[in-house]
């Protein structure tokens, strides 16, 4: 009889051979990559662009690097303070770090106005009206790495201490403070504060994934063992995706890097319990230790294999989006949990068999045999509450799905109320730089002078002139002068400062209402065809386009994703009736978690809105994340429901797998809420909100929910059964 392809792998990894084969592969593979190629975090942070050049914002920009070559650059609003009012003395330090930038150019730099020259009644007459701060930019060149900005503005900060000026001192000290803000200062202070997570998050991350074990499983040797198998699995998806990103084949994301951290911490510790939960079990009947791994990997094998799977097709539907952050994302998500996939069945398997069971010590599984030989006691687990909660599902299934449904429901009932931002300072905390020298901004001019919304017609030979229009608009504070394109005539670029915070979400409101507006104008003065001569750019228009995209990334990635889980799992389980309902358990438990998360963020942690990019993050990852659970124990049902009655099945399921996947779960939310920790308030939204899904996915869907289902449905829940082909 031929044996099952995972049986044959499992015997060839357990063999004496095998398993050295096995290890001392990856050890070399991993010293070889090391060697060979860039790990991922060397490799420098691109500025990548996150919108298409389709979108309104980026053509204007496009026209304005074309038609203003003095005006194209990314500005650094520098802030400067002195809380009892600014002084003569300070003027003169503000010209001699503008002389020094006259003199002596930073990196990228491209423009910086002649505040060096000027005499100081002009310097005065553009502070503040309580005279306590004033605004001045220095450019540089577009589509520059946002490192080398930060180099940039590290050789900034020399000139600053050279002219006695204060970057990290309180405010309220009575000395002239300056504070990097607008676009660059934003910028690099975003990529600062996610290298500055990244140690901290890998520290924390293991730390909690090893007091977890240690505290669930009572065995230092079995804490450490998934660990290393993920550290392992990093070993070689570091220096792979280093050598992507090196090659330009994918574009280097901080944030997307610190996430994969913690799903290969977590994805990866729960494929190795799944194996080693089997493995396990198997002992407990089997003495030859490979003989019982053979059977482990034959029977959890195809769970793992699926789950990863599950994962990796369900984070690379990212790669759909058109929003460049949720583009980068995809390559190392998918890569990561693959690769981590393939260790879990090749590397775990051979350290688990040289260790053997010492591994489990001081808690040893032996066969009743070996323990009456050593004169023992089995230390065989006795699954008490799990019984008792499969015996419950059962035998109370309507009561069940009722209550839950209704918990999970009335959950969801608080997703229509979720307030969405796409303020990027909002994610900063308050003492960061770029916040503080916004608050001064805001406090002391027009908040959006931050930001100035860049307006762009072509007037096609008119005599146009808005300058006078658009300065009654409510929502604008001022107008400069027009400029005219230097290469045609015809274009016209204005400059608006809107009287409130250019990122806030009323902001972004504004920029359709403004085109509309300039169209209303242009048609009045004979213009046809107005719509396609009016562009509208800068920080303001690009968060709007973003808001947009991020809407029709929704729309696609979403349906797209469910469509191939369900695939996925039609073709592992064959059962049209279990694909539905397995999809829809934890596509309800997404909105659940979504509205938990709401509660916990903005009645408990005061957020006003969170970011509007959690909703998608946390669907791909939570219906992946929760599909594997399901898969797992539906897997065991399935097994079971083969030598015994449909109940007792659905009870074995939960049973055999209710405590591997509530350790799991609990390691899983647990690595997702260190994200909590972080002084970036974006991930502190994704932590809580994923860990929370995880949560009701360990502790409400999978023991309750979709065995009840699974009772309810009785022999309906395989249909169709005939498709179904009794294992060998």
């Amino acid at each position: 009889m031929k044996k099952h392809p995972l049986e044959q792998w499992g015997s060839m990894v357990a063999s004496k051979k095998g398993r050295i084969l096995a290890l001392a592969f990856w050890v070399l593979l991993v010293v070889v990559l090391s060697f060979a190629w860039p790990q991922i975090n060397s490799i420098e942070s691109e500025s990548g662009k996150n919108l298409p050049d389709t979108e309104m914002s980026e053509q204007a920009a496009a026209m304005i690097a074309d038609q203003f070559p003095n005006d194209a650059g990314t500005p650094l609003l520098l802030v400067w303070y002195r809380d009892s009012g600014l002084t003569t003395e300070d003027f003169s330090a503000i010209q001699g770090v503008y002389n020094a930038l006259q003199t002596k150019p930073l990196a990228h730099q491209t423009i910086v106005p002649p505040f060096d020259k000027m005499p100081p009644q002009a310097l005065t007459a553009a502070a503040s009206e309580n005279g306590t701060t004033i605004v001045t930019p220095v450019f540089f060149e577009k589509g520059v790495a946002t490192d080398a900005l930060q180099d940039s503005l590290n050789n900034l900060t020399k000139i600053m201490e050279n002219n006695q000026v204060q970057l990290d001192k309180e405010l309220s000290n009575d000395m002239l403070h300056v504070r990097y803000s607008g676009p660059v200062g934003i910028a690099t202070d975003a990529v600062s504060l996610f290298s500055q997570a990244d140690v901290k998050l890998l520290i924390a991350t293991v730390l909690l994934v090893l007091v977890l074990l240690i505290i669930i499983y009572r065995s230092p040797l079995l804490a450490i063992i998934p660990l290393l198998v993920v550290g392992l699995a990093y070993g070689a998806i570091s220096p792979t995706l280093g050598f992507f990103a090196d090659h330009g084949w994918i574009d280097k994301d901080s944030q997307a890097v610190s996430i994969m951290t913690v799903l290969l911490f977590g994805a990866g510790t729960d494929y190795c319990l799944f194996l080693i939960s089997k493995y396990r079990e198997i002992l407990f009947q089997v003495e030859d230790k490979t003989v019982a791994m053979k059977l482990a990997v034959k029977e959890s094998g195809g769970a793992i294999l699926m789950s990863a799977l599950t994962v990796v097709i369900g984070l690379a539907t990212l790669s759909l989006a058109h929003y460049g952050a949720f583009q980068r994302f995809a390559v190392p998500f998918s890569f990561g949990v693959l690769v981590m996939g393939i260790a879990a069945l090749v590397v775990l398997p051979a350290i688990l068999v040289i260790i053997g069971r010492v591994a489990f010590f001081p808690f040893i599984p032996r066969t009743e045999e070996m323990a009456h030989r050593k004169g023992k006691k089995q230390h065989k687990p006795s699954h008490k509450i799990s019984h008792k909660i499969g015996h419950f599902v059962t035998h109370k299934p309507w009561v069940v799905i009722a209550v839950t449904v209704i918990l999970l429901g009335g959950l969801a009932a608080f997703v229509p109320r979720i307030q969405y931002t796409f303020d990027l300072l909002s994610s900063f905390p308050k003492d960061m730089p770029s916040r503080e020298g916004f608050t001064l901004i805001e406090e002391n001019f027009s908040p959006g002078e931050l930001a100035p919304v860049q307006l762009v017609i072509d007037t096609e030979g008119n005599a146009i002139n808005l300058q006078q229009q658009l300065s009654t608009i409510s929502y604008i504070d001022g107008v400069a002068d027009v400029q005219i394109g230097e290469k045609n005539n015809d274009i016209q670029l204005y400059e608006l400062s809107l009287n409130a915070n250019p990122y806030s979400k009323e902001s972004l409101a504004h920029i359709p209402e403004l085109k509309a507006e300039v169209v209303e104008m242009l048609e009045q003065k004979g213009l046809s065809n107005a719509d396609k001569h009016v562009w509208i750019g800068g920080e303001t228009a690009s968060q709007y386009d973003t808001q947009q995209i991020t809407k029709r990334d929704e729309t696609v990635i979403m349906p797209t994703m469910i469509a191939l889980i369900a695939l996925l799992l039609f073709v592992y389980l064959r059962s049209i009736t279990a694909t539905v309902y397995l999809l829809a358990t934890v596509i309800i438990s997404y909105f659940g978690a979504l509205g938990a998360g709401w509660l916990i963020l903005h009645h408990i942690m005061g957020a006003e809105a969170i970011s509007g990019a959690i909703p998608l993050y946390s669907f791909v990852f939570l219906v992946a994340l929760g599909e594997d659970y399901n898969i797992f124990m539906i897997s065991e049902i399935w097994k079971k429901r083969k030598t015994t009655d449909h109940l007792t099945a659905v009870e074995e399921g939960v049973v055999r797998t209710g405590s591997v996947i509530t350790s799991a779960g609990l390691i899983l939310a647990g690595t997702f809420a260190v994200l909590a920790t972080l002084p970036i308030q974006v991930l502190v939204q994704f932590g809580v909100v994923t860990a929370i899904g995880v949560l009701l996915d360990t502790f409400i869907v999978r023991p309750l929910l979709v065995p009840a289902i699974t009772t309810v449905l009785g022999k309906y829940a395989f249909w169709p059964g005939k498709l179904f082909k009794k294992e060998a």
